[in-house]
């Protein structure tokens, strides 16, 4: 099929083309059924061990006292990908026929999910800014007020609450998830999310295979070909549930000054435990018997 715009009767265009004899060019989904349950095992298997990755580096962050700003920074930047992989979970739990009677509650949970995403984004941003401020222009980072990168990296709420305001009045349908030809909505949160995305990657090129790479791929044709096709969802579903594993890795597992403060708790109850063993060892030692002895004789002659 293909679209349309009817010409009006005084000789002008209609506001909207109309959509509804288009079809999807290639339904993947029906066309390659097995690769993409294969897919969503891939995605659930990713999201669930970068839960698991994302907590135990945001323990560390929260309980090793490491305060300084980069740490800060990566610390925020690991919550909003726990975050966003929780909702992740949430909306997959949605069935689909919630999805088409358009629940309220179904709309909220994609409202959070989208504001964790754009979060995600931002804070994406704030690393690459961080970065080029400390290595491209040299400038101290103690002079940076940690308040302002706070700002903007949890800015996008007035950003999601437009594109909530903008699909309740014009595409209140199908708990809001998703994007249909001719429906534009969504661009209020995806093209801030475009245009920090190449700020970043324009700060610091050093960001670009932990955390651009997955996002550029929206950008790319994977082609009509089969392989092609079966490619890019193994490797888009890869690189999209897996992200958040190797953002712990490499700004947690991998941080010097947190493993550093790791080594340093670990020999601090190392010297605890033996020093306990130690006093626990001589509290359990018994009394001699010629100490007995001459304690007993000592009390018998007192009395």
């Amino acid at each position: 099929g293909s679209a349309y715009r009817e010409c009006m009767d005084n000789g002008t265009w209609a506001l909207k083309s109309n959509y509804s004899n288009c079809e999807p060019i290639l339904e993947e989904k029906r066309k390659y059924p097995m690769h993409y349950k294969i897919a969503l095992i891939i995605n659930y298997l990713g999201h669930c061990i970068s839960v698991g990755a994302l907590v135990v580096a945001f323990i560390l962050f929260l309980c090793l006292s490491i305060r300084c700003l980069r740490n800060i920074i990566h610390w925020n930047l690991i919550t909003t990908f726990i975050l966003r992989n929780v909702m992740w979970f949430l909306l997959q739990l949605i069935d689909h026929n919630i999805h088409e009677s358009n629940e309220p509650w179904c709309r909220l949970i994609t409202t959070i999910y989208n504001y964790f995403v754009v979060t995600n984004f931002f804070w994406m941003f704030v690393e690459g800014c961080y970065l080029h401020t400390a290595i491209v222009m040299t400038y101290s980072t103690d002079k940076l007020r940690k308040w302002v990168f706070l700002f903007i990296g949890w800015i996008p709420c007035p950003i999601i609450v437009a594109w909530a305001i903008g699909k309740l009045y014009y595409e209140n349908e199908r708990c809001w998830f998703g994007k249909e030809p001719g429906k534009y909505m969504d661009y209020i949160y995806q093209g801030p999310v475009i245009l920090v995305l190449l700020k970043a990657v324009k700060a610091t090129l050093v960001l670009l295979p932990l955390l651009g790479i997955t996002y550029m791929l929206f950008f790319v044709n994977p082609g009509e070909d089969d392989i092609s096709q079966i490619v890019f969802i193994y490797f888009n579903s890869f690189l999209q549930s897996f992200q958040g594993f190797f953002v712990s890795v490499f700004y947690c597992f991998l941080n010097g000054e947190v493993r550093s403060a790791v080594r340093k708790r670990w020999h601090r109850w190392q010297d605890n435990h033996a020093l306990r063993v130690r006093v626990a060892r001589a509290m359990s030692i018994p009394t001699s018997p010629t100490r007995i002895s001459f304690h007993s004789i000592k009390q018998t002659t007192a009395v």
